[in-house]
């Protein structure tokens, strides 16, 4: 059961592995949304996410005995490294397993916490199933990432020290996977101010929460394939289910596309990298009616490998048209380069990469290829080009 004793006894013991994560105001996103939003930049954990709460509270509460069998847990990456960190400190065996789709930076950073990873599966659900078959042949202690009151207990001390900070929060904003952050915060917060409104949120492509409130219980969805890989769950925790259907006041969905304009929007205003599952929050802002409240938007990860950051960048450019390609057949003669060159500066156009082709023709004098990447450098240019 969750209590507010446990919730308190919980808040203090984590601060002997958490880093502080005073909240942000953001100027950009209370202008766009006519707000006052301040983020809770759970991504500044040592461990890159907020799991270590859960993780630390959860092995406290074990015996001895527990502890020395060692710990087994399933995870998409976060809760992994939670659980490994918090192992150490016990001095406890850990073994993580992880879906094979798992960023590497991930994978290594549990490995470098001395816990043991087994890659299993496309998605967590997948993951778990072994890792509970494994705990079972074993004799391990299993530590579930999110169906489990004393993890949720452990996640929820986010809430306290948001309240603590801003007691006339309007909104929290928390991300949504199995659900057992959102059991945490929403519980704790109704507990502490049942005044503040409580927003889940989760990918569109995995909204395993939406699905189980319009149920009335947890249902397994066919996929669950998202850019948001730490929140990628088919089906929500039947344990915390309950306190969700409780205490948690509307849950938002976002499209994967809007996580890459969130990535942007983070980099260049606020220089942080949240990982994908952590600007669920950060996205759903623009459809809540915000104006002349308080929101807090919990960002809770940072764990992305930088190929996966890349990509993103490059997708919101172009989302954006902030660089775009443009193929023209040209006749091969000299000046025609030129011209285009020319036409391109006069535009206020920036070129990134050009492919000259001279083989789209038979006949080369007739006509080549020319594909050019460029960047507007004034906001007309588009229309220009």
């Amino acid at each position: 059961m969750l209590t507010l004793e446990k919730f308190e006894r919980a808040s203090e013991l984590v601060k002997e592995v958490t880093t502080p994560t005073k909240l942000v105001f953001s100027e950009y996103l209370s202008t766009q949304t006519r707000g006052k939003v301040y983020l809770k930049p759970e991504n500044m954990q040592y461990t890159g996410a907020y799991k270590v709460r859960g993780a630390y509270y959860k092995i406290s509460t074990l015996t001895e005995e527990e502890r020395a069998k060692g710990l087994v847990a399933a995870s998409a990456g976060n809760h992994a490294q939670g659980v490994a960190f918090a192992a150490q400190k016990f001095g406890c065996k850990a073994t993580i397993v992880m879906p094979t789709v798992t960023p590497l930076i991930k994978v290594n950073r549990t490995k470098s916490y001395g816990a043991d990873v087994v890659l299993h599966g496309d998605v967590y659900d997948d993951a778990c199933a072994y890792a509970l078959e494994l705990a079972e042949k074993e004799g391990c202690t299993f530590v579930h990432p999110f169906d489990d009151l004393d993890v949720a207990t452990g996640q929820g001390t986010i809430a306290m020290e948001i309240v603590q900070e801003l007691p006339t929060v309007d909104y929290i904003l928390v991300p949504i996977g199995g659900g057992g952050l959102v059991t945490g915060v929403s519980t704790l917060a109704k507990m502490l101010n049942p005044k503040i409104r409580v927003i889940g949120v989760e990918p569109a492509a995995a909204a395993s929460m939406t699905a189980a409130l319009k149920n009335g219980g947890p249902v397994t969805l066919d996929s669950a394939n998202t850019i948001a890989d730490g929140t990628a769950v088919k089906r929500v925790g039947d344990k915390i289910f309950p306190y969700v259907q409780e205490n948690l006041d509307e849950v938002l969905t976002v499209e994967d596309d809007e996580l890459i304009g969130a990535f942007l929007d983070m980099v260049e205003n606020h220089k942080m990298i949240v990982e994908n599952s952590g600007l669920l929050t950060v996205a759903a802002l623009r459809q809540l009616d915000l104006k002349g409240k308080k929101a807090v938007s919990i960002l809770s990860g940072g764990n992305m490998d930088v190929i996966t950051m890349s990509s993103i960048v490059q997708h919101g450019l172009i989302q954006r048209d902030r660089i775009f390609s443009v193929s023209v057949l040209l006749p091969d003669k000299p000046g025609e380069l030129v011209r285009v060159a020319q036409t391109i500066a006069d535009a206020q156009g920036n070129v990134i990469k050009l492919d000259h082709n001279q083989f789209v023709s038979t006949n080369r004098n007739a006509a080549v290829e020319l594909r050019i990447t460029m960047e507007p450098l004034a906001l007309s240019t588009s229309t220009k080009l």
